[in-house]
């Protein structure tokens, strides 16, 4: 018994050992990033890593904020990251319960397409003509639209709408409930664990992309964080010409303001991501299959 114990403590402080060194490979390149959004260049280029600057400095941010160009591609973010995760949600709860109603005409069929679809996709040229066909080059409908489903998040919501019990289903519609009643007064208030995993799922995919913006936007006020940012790096290594881009820019960045846009860019996922983390475990569970 007590080998066993001694066993299970030697366990468990190899674990918290092992944890400590992967958070601390995780958080300390961001630490530096900070830090160094906040040095001067000397120091950047004098120092190899840093946790402190020596020289405090908020000459980086002063930089990248003197114009509406980088507030503007800010804005632009959070306006398709919201917009384009509301579109996100609405088809893939509305279809996802359509299909978890086992009495819907053609669900097997639409199953088997949405499977289908998980293994091969149409490419980047077919869906640039299809986008392009409907008009909906240079908007913001187009980083929108073509990414509306995730096939993967629609069977796990489908596999909890299914989990629910039918009675529900049924006394809401013996109150009078139509399909979209019972959605919405019955199925998405028990839906606020899995709504909330699989809103910051759409959000982060929506605030990280960049490559939709960049080839279906050709208006450089429309680009959005991502797109600048990728931008202003290529600027700085040399791999892009200045003449060519519409920027307000008049050089290319130097270190610290590149790691100050990185800091303004990723911020504020940051601030919404500890108020929904806590619904990930639950909300994916609550969808899984269970033996």
């Amino acid at each position: 018994m007590h080998q066993s114990s001694l066993g299970g403590k030697i366990f468990d402080t190899a674990n918290y050992v092992f944890l400590a060194v992967v958070a601390l490979v995780m958080i300390l390149p961001v630490m530096y990033i900070v830090a160094g959004s906040f040095a001067s260049e000397i120091e950047i280029g004098s120092r190899s890593f840093f946790l402190i600057p020596n020289s405090f400095t908020l000459n980086a941010y002063q930089y990248v904020f003197k114009d509406n160009t980088l507030p503007r591609s800010l804005l632009v973010s959070v306006f398709v990251t919201v917009a384009g995760t509301i579109v996100n949600l609405f088809f893939t709860f509305t279809m996802a319960y359509g299909l978890s109603r086992r009495n819907m005409v053609g669900r097997n069929v639409m199953m088997n397409l949405i499977v289908f679809s998980m293994v091969f996709s149409g490419g980047m040229i077919p869906t640039y003509l299809i986008v392009k066909s409907m008009g909906l080059l240079n908007s913001y409908w187009a980083v929108m639209l073509p990414t509306a489903i995730n096939a993967f998040n629609l069977i796990v919501v489908k596999s909890f709408f299914q989990e629910i019990p039918n009675e529900l289903i049924e006394s809401g519609r013996i109150d009078g409930c139509n399909d979209l009643g019972v959605l919405w007064r019955i199925v998405l208030p028990l839906s606020k664990p899995v709504i909330a995993t699989f809103a910051l799922f759409y959000a982060v995919l929506h605030w990280n992309d960049f490559f939709n913006a960049l080839l279906y936007l050709s208006d450089s006020r429309m680009w959005p964080m991502q797109v600048l940012l990728r931008q202003m790096i290529l600027l700085a290594s040399g791999a892009l010409d200045m003449s060519t881009m519409d920027l307000t820019y008049v050089k290319p960045p130097d270190q610290s303001i590149k790691m100050a846009v990185v800091v303004v860019g990723t911020l504020p996922i940051l601030l919404v991501y500890p108020f929904i983390q806590k619904h990930f475990a639950k909300g994916v569970l609550l969808g899984a299959v269970k033996g």
